[in-house]
């Protein structure tokens, strides 16, 4: 049930202030490669931040 309601959470600040998580996916890092025929995007950088952020949690309520 905590799960479900940090998903809500989660999805309301979403849909209600978007312009929060501007910035995401816009780092230093992330690759961009456009091309004329293909588009690909590599969010290294993001994905370490929020591997980072979920394994703070994590540890947090272990203890």
């Amino acid at each position: 049930m905590v799960t479900g309601i940090v998903l809500l959470v989660i999805g309301a600040v979403l849909h209600l202030a978007p312009w929060l998580f501007n910035w995401f996916g816009k780092l230093p890092g992330d690759i961009h490669i456009e091309t004329r025929h293909s588009k690909v995007f590599i969010p290294i950088t993001s994905m370490l931040i929020v591997s980072i952020v979920l394994s703070v949690i994590i540890n947090l309520f272990k203890k």
